[in-house]
């Protein structure tokens, strides 16, 4: 081997070990890393990762909420965020602030058309994903909320070789349709060694918003009886709120404007559900007044 060739190698190993080094800094930082994933589309996953993560600020956590999602980030839209990222004097990327407490990252926020394509293959999505840890500034985060694609691919695996700490929490609807493939999510977590946090149903019901009836849309109890056939914690069930639609749309979550919907007050139990898995201690929820939220 030249000595030219010695000396690249040297150096890519020597920046291999700089990445390592701030990766191991800035996961160290993180207390619990919640791993949101579904085994098919269309469960409002999305949804349930950004209500937990506003809901978790709410509590008084400082949280990051991560969107992994490449080729379908929909977080920033949903939370009513755009605009490009600024950068530290170390030119890290600092993520967008919805609140004080709440930070986001998603790749949405550096494409300068939020309709183009991101057409990548896995080691460069790996990569990105990567990147999105070691030269993000999250800072000290008492969670870190993580949105992943559907399904058992590039992007999971990617975040569970970057951090292998991280827990997952897998959203399913009652139907036995998504049931079928959110076992093989279960199932992969568990060829991977990864942590379960536990199983939430969404869209258990439609609520009437006129007469308070429930209505099962989907079935009803799916994601409890799979949890206890699978042997996972059941994190609860959250019924399905129309308006939820109209507030993704607009950008404005309706945990701004509580009204003491049942999907809010579901969405409390599921976000105590994680606090008391994660081992913090538990203070009760108060939803903020509208206007008062610190935004």
């Amino acid at each position: 081997m030249s000595s030219s060739e010695s000396g690249q190698c040297s150096h890519g190993q020597q920046q291999q070990e700089e990445e390592n080094a701030r990766m191991q800094e800035q996961l160290s930082r993180i207390g619990h890393k919640l791993l949101v994933m579904s085994g098919k589309g269309g469960v409002g996953k999305s949804s349930v990762a950004a209500y937990l993560a506003l809901s978790l600020a709410k509590s008084g956590r400082q949280v990051g909420l991560l969107d992994v999602d490449l080729h379908g980030p929909s977080i920033p839209r949903m939370l009513g965020l755009d605009g490009v990222f600024g950068f530290t004097p170390d030119k890290r990327m600092i993520p967008h602030a919805y609140n004080e407490r709440l930070h986001v990252m998603s790749i949405d926020c550096l494409l300068e058309d939020r309709d183009s394509a991101v057409i990548w293959r896995g080691p460069v999505k790996h990569g990105v994903i990567k990147q999105f840890i070691t030269d993000v500034a999250w800072g000290d985060l008492d969670f870190l909320v993580i949105d992943s694609p559907p399904g058992t691919g590039d992007e999971p695996l990617s975040v569970i070789q970057t951090i292998p700490d991280a827990k997952a929490i897998i959203v399913t609807t009652p139907q036995e349709i998504a049931l079928a493939d959110v076992r093989k999510s279960i199932n992969f977590c568990k060829q991977v060694h990864m942590p379960i946090l536990g199983l939430v149903e969404n869209m258990s019901g439609f609520v009437c918003p006129h007469c308070n009836t429930e209505t099962p849309l989907l079935g009803r109890g799916g994601g409890a009886r799979t949890a206890l056939q699978m042997d996972i914690h059941f994190l609860g069930s959250m019924p399905f709120d129309p308006r939820m639609v109209e507030a993704a749309d607009q950008g404005k979550p309706l945990l701004e404007n509580p009204d003491g919907s049942p999907l809010l007050s579901a969405l409390e139990r599921v976000a105590t559900e994680v606090l008391d898995r994660c081992g913090k201690s538990v203070q009760p929820f108060k939803m903020c007044p509208s206007g008062g939220c610190g935004r």
